[in-house]
């Protein structure tokens, strides 16, 4: 019902009932889930090949889209930059007045245009041919303009769009945005690349404190205690000491500086507790946790906290992969790295590449 108090705007906008405004969101999301699942289908080698020439690219991935398509484009950007391929947009109204310039014989251009008609897409067409630069079309069939011109052709056909009248991008943009990820990650899974690499480009925010390392984390072996296993508890805590706030623990090693066990500040209040006080002079080897658990250099901060929580402990030696230290997570480091939202299983990663914490021995 009308509501004549209200402004006209406002009450032409509350003329859908909620269960009809659902069902029309169910239907935009039906027809783009329709067609994508279709397009999986459809796929042909025409993909492989525009996954090889960007394999190929010594220069960068240029992408160019007009309107909607070129929104779609800056996104597909991102994302292949993120996932190691450089790229670069280009508007194609600006290309024709001097950014051309921008792009290099090396490079790789990437052409986003659903009818393959689009003037502004064509027009450029002779000036990258003439400089022989290599063409990528995501458009909808091979029969348009755009597609008879280019290297290579990704078609994602004739969709139906979702909008109600059948004109506002929608169905086509989300074909693009999907074969643009497709693209761009499975050219990162063919050079390799690893979630230490997307670490190197995702140092901010929550993303990049899951991938930090426990080098970045970790005292270095210059501010930790140290001795070596044949010394006596006494020796080890007169002679071990650093200014400044220490660890709570004392790594030890043999004589080829390779890591052999850990002696803590609880270890040495249970000898007093124990009145093993006349036992100072001994070899601390002897009162020293032998073989504890160890990270090695290069895994991650999520993994190291996992496992000071599972195993109960607030020293975790980092080692190299002689197993010589190399620096100590104190408890105290992962607590003021840890951000205060996050949770034991929050640190869970499914990683394959991610490399295992250890014990050492």
């Amino acid at each position: 019902m009308r509501n004549d108090n209200l402004p006209d705007s406002i009450a032409h906008l509350q003329q859908m009932s909620p269960t009809e405004q659902l069902e029309l969101a169910q239907a935009v999301l039906r027809t783009e889930a329709d067609a994508l699942s279709q397009l999986a289908l459809d796929l042909d080698h025409s993909f492989v090949k525009a996954t090889d020439a960007l394999l190929a690219t010594l220069g960068s991935v240029i992408i160019i889209g007009m309107g909607k398509a070129g929104l779609i484009g800056q996104k597909i950007v991102a994302t292949l930059g993120s996932t190691g391929t450089p790229s670069h947009f280009v508007h194609p109204a600006e290309a024709v007045h001097g950014d051309l310039g921008r792009i290099r014989e090396s490079d790789l251009v990437l052409l986003l245009s659903f009818s393959g008609e689009t003037e502004e897409i064509t027009s450029l067409l002779p000036a990258l041919h003439e400089r022989a630069i290599k063409t990528i079309a995501i458009t909808a069939s091979l029969d348009s303009t755009l597609s008879k011109q280019c290297d290579v052709v990704i078609p994602i056909g004739q969709l139906q769009e979702a909008d109600p009248l059948g004109l506002a991008p929608s169905t086509s943009t989300t074909a693009m945005l999907a074969i643009g990820d497709a693209l761009a990650l499975v050219v990162s899974k063919q050079r390799h690349f690893t979630s230490h690499d997307f670490a190197k480009f995702h140092p901010a925010g929550s993303l990049g404190r899951k991938l930090t390392k426990v080098d970045d984390v970790m005292r270095p072996l210059s501010h930790c205690r140290i001795a070596n296993d044949s010394k006596t508890v006494r020796e080890v805590f007169v002679n071990a000491s650093l200014p400044g706030r220490r660890t709570g623990a004392v790594m030890l090693v043999d004589n080829s500086g390779k890591l052999t066990g850990i002696f803590t500040d609880s270890d040495l209040a249970r000898m007093l507790e124990n009145n093993k006080e006349s036992h100072f002079d001994g070899a601390v080897a002897q009162f020293m946790t032998a073989n504890p658990v160890t990270a090695p250099t290069g895994s991650l901060m999520t993994d190291a906290v996992k496992l000071l929580s599972a195993k109960r402990i607030s020293e975790l030696p980092v080692c190299n992969e002689l197993n010589e230290p190399v620096g100590m997570l104190d408890i105290t480091d992962a607590v003021a790295w840890t951000p205060p939202e996050s949770s034991v299983s929050d640190t869970e990663s499914d990683d394959p590449k991610v490399i295992p914490l250890r014990k050492s021995g």
